[in-house]
């Protein structure tokens, strides 16, 4: 097969370009249909329960995804509580109010919260807390103290030293996160300079401008890596024209891989997005391995085409393989529980093939056609000098590394050995953890913001607790026999009417009850709703002056009421007792920086309601007390704002928490401490709890995905070793291909474990990239090494033929791999920096693994690695190892 490929491309130049010219065109022609989606939350499948639960919990409790404006005033001695800086901030709140996208209703400022004030004893009444712009000095203080004094406020929108405020802006979708935040500096920038700075952060903010700023990134970071790979190049091969073809199969690559995806109507999402920045070294370094043989070789032919067919020859079944393990480590993704992290590796996986195959025939038909002879009458490698004076220093150390690897084999693998168990043990430290916030670099807007805020307030990360009954059909069934017992008592009443009445009722309620349970989370109280319904009905024609008839159905009226009202979970004292019991708990956690729940509301208004003393901050005592609190807080100017912590049944509640970091493991650790708490103090009532909100939900889907590519790599491991045994037809060839790349990825794990560096989603993607890239120039030594042993019957001839040419291009490949992305540093992002740091250090230890590790196991286990190879002294070649010239005909054999 590789032979008629290289044949065509030689004999057919013109057609193989035009052929990948008109394949490009074709994969671009829907590219402005490109659909772009930057949110996070799409790394879970839209039917993926945690999902589903938590836009349940969104619309049920009419929660929006918040970002957070901060205002720090330092130099003033009252901190921000200074008529100038108050004033400022109402204008703010009220210029925000008209930006597209807010949820202005439900905007949390000082200019939009009440103040909870005593309306005499047995009443309260509402005041906005900063009803205009503050005028003096005791104004401001006065709000200060009457925000500090109410706990929904304290350490959320006023920090406990007073030198800091909080604006929550609430958004229609992630997605206008940025250009709100834009709309708001804006804002910010209309007013006069003063003591005070302004910062904005929140989840919401960090993934969408994350999201923007990648791409923008793409267009910076990307062209800049290809600029060095094709600066190396040139200063490698020192001919422009022939390291055009390289850069135009890596570019090729790019444009028909993404086209397709385009195309085939996928989404460009945060993932996909990286896919040119894998794909160009994956296409560069064949290229580089075919131009480094054929560097080397062309002095020794001066011949294009009888050139290439030897190189081709000698690369083509090592250049394939190369591909299909990078192909499978990438294609393994597809196994991944995570939507877009399929599409990802599964189009990755395509690109590697199309730069395989744009390589063996793109290369070679390109300099059939733009190479003439004449132009390439000063290239390659001088080859009629032996002296070590003609050598490139690069080559003279290549040439020492190979004898000193046959001399220190020994103390080269004890090395190995003492690295990869220091390395394993550092992988026993890796910690799985991510934050988006933490994927701007320390100095970006945000994650200063974030820093700031966070040491100021309770936190900007938020998740959210629900608490609610078993809904079950048994569940319904016990929680309505009170109902059926009262109407059993109900039907003794002496009004002959009554058991009628009754007997009509237990019928639709046992009708209802049936028709509930099929629900998929019966509620009782539809089932009572429903039953007082019936009641109206089945009285509609009872005479009104059947005074006495229409007393009994009066009170059947009211106990069916009070029966409903029974079933109202989160206006039982004593449960609710438990929640702020659960607060406390929560609140002593150094990550959660404070709750907020329906309780702080009832025990405000209690307060108030009581007098204002301190000790009158409580639960009341009777369900008909936790109902008042509750109606008089809906006389406030944001009546709404209970139902976003209860549902109007009081059978739901939102427990709010506000964490001060948004890490995978705060995150987790909280949900631990929760669940043993809640193991070791059972509620009163029976509950049910569900984890929802952003720092939650990203928890959920990063974890997946951080486990799904470990699983991934696992499975990928071991069939990229069995397809090394099926190449080398060999198990211990096929054992032995595997050493640098566990040694690589070993290495890279353990020093990661070892510096705290966290496993996070970047290391996971470039996992399968380590797999891809490690095994590479493994495949590459190994074959032309067997291939050599064959010719010659000696190792040490061999080994010292193999640090010239085929170092020299593994070499070069590491170099340009590992310096070329190394411009990705400069990014603003962490996972580029990450990109090229892992990158620059899987080619380095690749290359060195190959180069060392390998020649000093081969020279330990050549007995038995080449065992299968007789001494046949008549079909040994004699090779001039400086040269690689061989002096018989079998290269043309």
């Amino acid at each position: 097969m590789g032979h008629r490929i290289t044949d065509f491309s030689i004999r057919h130049p013109k057609t193989v370009i035009l052929m990948a010219l008109i394949i490009t065109a074709l994969s671009l022609f829907r590219l402005n249909h490109v659909k772009v989606d930057t949110d996070p939350e799409n790394m879970l499948d839209k039917n993926e329960w945690v999902r589903v639960f938590h836009n349940e919990v969104k619309q049920d409790f009419a929660l929006s995804d918040m970002i957070v404006l901060g205002v720090v005033n330092e130099g003033d001695a009252n901190g921000v509580f200074n008529p100038a800086t108050l004033s400022k901030v109402y204008r703010i709140t009220e210029g925000i109010k008209g930006i597209e996208g807010v949820v202005t209703q439900d905007i949390m400022a000082l200019s939009t919260v009440d103040d909870i004030q005593q309306g005499g004893l047995g009443s309260v009444r509402f005041k906005y807390l900063m009803d205009g712009p503050v005028k003096t000095g005791d104004e401001a203080l006065k709000i200060r103290d009457r925000a500090m004094a109410n706990p929904l406020l304290y350490g959320t929108l006023v920090s406990e030293d007073g030198k800091a405020l909080a604006i929550y802006i609430p958004i229609v979708e992630k997605k206008v996160a940025n250009r709100v935040s834009k709309a708001v500096d804006a804002l910010i920038a209309a007013e006069p300079k003063g003591q005070e700075k302004y910062y904005i952060t929140g989840l919401p903010v960090a993934e969408d401008t994350f999201g923007i700023e990648m791409f923008n990134q793409m267009g910076i970071s990307a062209p800049l890596a290809a600029l060095v790979i094709f600066l190396l190049m040139l200063f490698f091969f020192r001919k422009l024209i022939l390291v055009i073809a390289p850069m135009g199969v890596a570019i090729l690559t790019i444009l028909i891989t993404m086209g397709t995806l385009i195309a085939t109507g996928n989404t460009v999402h945060i993932m996909s997005s990286m896919i040119p920045i894998f794909l160009m070294p994956i296409a560069v370094v064949d290229s580089v391995h075919l131009l480094s043989v054929f560097f080397d070789r062309y002095q020794i032919y001066r011949d294009r085409e009888k050139t290439l067919k030897v190189v081709m020859r000698e690369l083509f079944t090592p250049m394939l393989y190369t591909s299909l393990t990078t192909l499978v480590g990438f294609g393994s993704l597809m196994m991944a529980p995570i939507p877009p992290v399929k599409v990802f590796g599964g189009f990755v996986a395509l690109g590697v093939f199309v730069a395989w195959l744009l390589t063996v025939t793109l290369i070679p038909a390109y300099i059939m056609l733009f190479l003439p002879e004449s132009k390439l009458e000063n290239f390659g490698a001088v080859i009629d000098e032996k002296s070590s004076k003609a050598r490139s220093p690069l080559a003279e150390l290549l040439i020492m590394s190979g004898s000193f690897t046959r001399r220190r084999a020994t103390p080269i693998l004890l090395v190995t050995a003492i690295v990869l168990g220091i390395s394993i043990y550092g992988i026993t430290l890796i910690r799985i953890n991510d934050n988006p916030v933490k994927w701007f670099v320390k100095s970006h807007p945000i994650r200063i913001a974030d820093t700031i805020l966070n040491k100021h307030f309770g936190g900007t990360y938020e998740a959210y607790l629900i608490f609610e009954p078993p809904a079950t059909p048994q569940t319904l069934h016990r929680e309505l026999e009170p109902t059926i017992h009262f109407l059993d008592q109900e039907a003794q009443s002496t009004e002959p009417a009554m058991a009628s009445i009754i007997a009509t009722l237990k019928d639709r309620l046992a009708a209802r009850e049936k028709g509930e349970a099929a629900a998929e989370k019966p509620n009782p109280i539809n089932v009572l709703e429903g039953l007082s319904q019936d009641l109206d009905k089945t009285t509609a024609d009872v005479p009104e002056d059947n005074v006495a008839l229409w007393d009994e159905i009066d009170t059947l009226s009211a106990g069916l009421e009070d029966e409903r009202t029974s079933l109202n979970t989160f206006k039982d004292p004593a449960t609710l007792r438990y929640i702020a019991k659960l607060q406390k708990h929560l609140a002593a956690d150094p990550v959660v920086g404070k709750t907020n729940g329906f309780t702080d509301i009832i025990k405000k208004v209690n307060m108030e309601l009581l007098g204002g003393k301190t000790e009158e901050l409580r639960i009341p005592d009777s369900p008909a007390m936790v109902a008042q609190a509750s109606l008089l807080f809906q006389g406030s100017h944001n009546p709404d704002f209970i139902w976003h912590l209860v549902t109007p049944d009081y059978r739901r509640l939102n427990l709010w928490l506000q964490l001060k970091s948004g890490d995978n493991r705060d995150m987790e650790s909280v949900v631990k401490d929760t669940e043993a708490y809640l193991k070791n103090n059972p509620p009163p009532v029976p509950l049910n709890h569900a984890w929802a909100g952003l720092t939650y939900l990203n928890v959920v889907w990063q974890d997946r995905m951080v486990r799904g590519m470990l699983m991934s790599l696992a499975s990928s491991y071991v069939v990229v070793l069995l397809m090394m045994m099926f190449l080398f037809r060999s198990i211990l060839w096929g054992i032995l291909s595997m050493i640098p790349l566990t040694v690589t990825i070993s290495f890279i794990y353990g020093a990661s474990g070892l510096i705290g560096k966290d496993y996070d989603m970047v290391m996971a993607i470039l996992s399968s990239m380590t797999l891809g890239m490690s095994i590479d120039f493994a495949i590459h030594y190994i074959e032309r090494a067997r291939e050599l042993y064959n010719m010659t019957h000696s190792w040490p001839k061999v080994s010292e033929i193999m640090s010239m040419a085929p170092a020299r291009a593994i070499t070069r490949n590491a170099i340009v791999i590992a310096v070329g992305f190394l411009p990705l540093l400069l990014s603003s992002l962490t996972p580029y920096k990450s990109v090229g740091v892992l990158l620059a250090t899987i080619m380095i230890l690749s290359g060195v693994g190959t180069l060392l590790i390998l020649p000093a196991l081969i020279e330990k286990m050549q007995k038995h690695l080449f065992k299968r190879i007789k001494e046949d002294e008549e079909t040994a070649v004699d090779i001039d190892p400086v040269s690689m010239t061989i002096r018989v005909e079998s290269e043309e054999r």
